[in-house]
């Protein structure tokens, strides 16, 4: 009996699908009750490939935040509060497996919230800091932050009739006008 051949694998088509089931269990059950043997399974691997690609559960927890937030953070600087508040108001839009949801479900567990602070927070603060010519421009950025996960939050979670019955556009019209205070250099 000869063996079968070895399918040979697509190392950037495995980390992709691991990548993608990953992204999908954080938004349904959050960090820690999403395991790598569901991320594993979902993607049709064997779980010791996810070790393999990523090191452990927070490594992939940290790529899938970078992944979701690279495209946005290497936009124009002037089109990023708008980006942020569209990626944030399309939760409701696109279901459980929106980015903010995985965020959302994922804070109340310490070692995943230390990554969400460092990965995107420190990222986010950064670049919208560069938006701002006021002495305070970091703690504005951060406050800027601070509203629109506030305004996710109330949106998706708390579901706060006039935010959920609200066009998407028409709640981002109104919140870029407040970014846009926030950020302003003059001191009122």
């Amino acid at each position: 009996m000869s063996a079968s051949p070895r399918r040979r694998r697509d190392s950037a088509a495995t980390r992709e699908a691991l990548l993608r089931a990953a992204a999908e269990l954080f938004a349904e059950r959050g960090f820690e009750q999403a395991t790598v043997r569901d991320v594993a399974a979902r993607a049709g691997v064997n779980q010791a490939l996810l070790f393999r690609y990523f090191g452990s559960k927070q490594e992939l927890f940290a790529e899938v935040l970078a992944r979701d937030s690279r495209g946005m953070l290497d936009e124009p600087l002037e089109e990023l509060p708008r980006r942020l508040l569209e990626a944030v108001l399309a939760a409701r839009h696109t279901g459980e497996d929106h980015p903010f949801a995985a965020m959302l479900r994922s804070f109340s567990d310490e070692r995943a919230a230390q990554l969400l602070r460092e990965e995107l927070g420190r990222r986010y603060v950064a670049r919208l800091s560069e938006l701002s010519g006021a002495d305070d421009a970091e703690l504005r950025a951060e406050i800027v932050l601070a509203c629109v996960f506030g305004l996710g939050l109330a949106r998706s979670v708390l579901r706060s009739p006039a935010l959920v019955e609200a066009a998407p556009e028409a709640v981002a019209e109104h919140m870029v006008r407040v970014v846009e205070t926030l950020l302003g250099d003059e001191r009122s």
